[in-house]
């Protein structure tokens, strides 16, 4: 197998995250999916990183299938739940904070446009979602030292790679004062190796 992805794509350290700590063998090939001469668009219609090349020749793309289509491959520590209660609790974790990810990527996005070209309404509607979100994260967690459980999940995992992906474009947003419990979790995803070997590049 093959991951096509960029160093700093939080979808993609997602999915890098989630082969680390299933063990599963993937060769990674480095792509800006934003160049011209990109070849990502030839394997994803969609020009998105990440993308999962199987052995077959098979594209698979979008974050959240690559990632539960890898849990099924090894038996190694089941990261989403097989009970349908605590699937659904796994998943809207990930897609909430899929859903941070989302709108921390769309301002990014427009402050790199020309100054005149940017929607100062567009960023003020994609930070109040990002801070909603942030929010929800925090209040799901509470006092817990996992979302589900007393073991690591997807959905710490998708957590903790947003969190990641706002300490290297937003420094400005405190999150870890705002909320110390998501601090706490980041801290401790951040001993494992699958998140020290992450870490975003820029």
């Amino acid at each position: 197998m093959k991951l096509i992805s960029s160093l700093t794509s939080p979808y993609g350290r997602k999915a890098r995250v989630v082969l680390l700590e299933k063990k599963i063998p993937c060769q990674l090939q480095v792509e800006n999916p934003w160049l011209p001469d990109s070849p990502v668009a030839t394997i994803n219609p969609l020009g998105k990183v990440p993308v999962l090349m199987l052995e077959d020749g098979v594209s698979v793309f979008d974050s959240r299938v690559i990632v539960e289509y890898l849990d099924h491959v090894s038996p190694v520590g089941r990261l989403i739940p097989a009970e349908s209660r605590d699937r659904m609790i796994v998943r809207g974790v990930e897609a909430l904070a899929d859903g941070v990810t989302d709108a921390a990527v769309a301002v990014y996005l427009e402050r790199k446009r020309p100054a005149d070209k940017q929607s100062a309404d567009w960023i003020d509607l994609q930070e109040k979602t990002l801070l909603r979100g942030l929010a929800a994260l925090s209040e799901a967690l509470g006092d817990k030292p996992w979302y589900l459980g007393n073991s690591m999940t997807l959905a710490d995992i998708a957590c903790g790679c947003m969190l990641g992906y706002l300490d290297l474009r937003f420094a400005e947003i405190d999150w870890r004062e705002a909320h110390p419990n998501l601090a706490r979790l980041f801290d401790k995803l951040m001993t494992r190796t699958s998140f020290k070997d992450t870490v975003p590049v820029v």
